[in-house]
């Protein structure tokens, strides 16, 4: 299998809360949030795989998958993904990131070799849901879980990792919007303004 073959997991089986509806389907432009998502990380990977949780109606060009944990957040997500797909490393993402870049995709995939984790360090925070996670990362990642431990943070310390700081990744994202994403109304709304959409 080629070297360059890269899956990009998804996430859109979070219960939106603070948003006070579903962020997967809110319209951006003339996609909602998840099809802009899965068009950019579509431009990187080869292998796309959505994640919801069951029950959700996730409908579109894509191949979509539940996570059995149901609300139990990035983690559950990330190995149901893991499960789903076949190539090596897997960019995982979340669904509300209107402004995730296919290059910052592209450049954390090139990191992957040699690691089992590559995530970007922004701030003094570690970016899990923007991050590459080899299958490698499967086995520890449930054995957290089977521990109580939901935190995709936790696996940082467990697995090989490569930390990603941001002059790495200022040539292909000089803000970081990639990391930008819309947890509340005003954010989304103020997502639609910065790129050009009428709210």
């Amino acid at each position: 299998m080629s070297e360059h073959y890269h899956a990009a997991i998804v996430l859109c089986g979070g219960q939106s809360r603070r948003m006070g509806r579903d962020k997967a389907s809110l319209p951006f432009g003339d996609e909602t949030l998840l099809e802009r998502t899965v068009r950019t990380v579509r431009a990187a990977a080869t292998e796309i795989v959505v994640v919801g949780r069951p029950g959700q109606d996730v409908a579109g060009d894509f191949r979509v998958v539940s996570d059995a944990g149901g609300a139990q957040g990035p983690m559950a997500g990330l190995i149901a993904g893991l499960q789903a797909v076949t190539a090596p490393y897997a960019f995982l993402t979340s669904c509300d990131v209107p402004f995730l870049r296919a290059a910052f995709v592209r450049r954390m995939l090139e990191l992957a070799p040699g690691f089992d984790m590559v995530v970007a360090r922004i701030d003094g925070y570690h970016m899990v849901t923007a991050a590459v996670y080899a299958q490698t990362c499967l086995a520890p990642a449930q054995a957290l879980v089977a521990a109580n431990q939901w935190r995709p943070r936790l696996l940082v310390e467990k697995v090989r990792t490569r930390i990603v700081e941001a002059s790495e990744i200022e040539d292909v994202d000089p803000t970081l919007e990639s990391f930008r994403n819309c947890n509340t109304p005003e954010e989304y709304e103020a997502a639609l303004r910065d790129a050009g959409h009428e709210t």
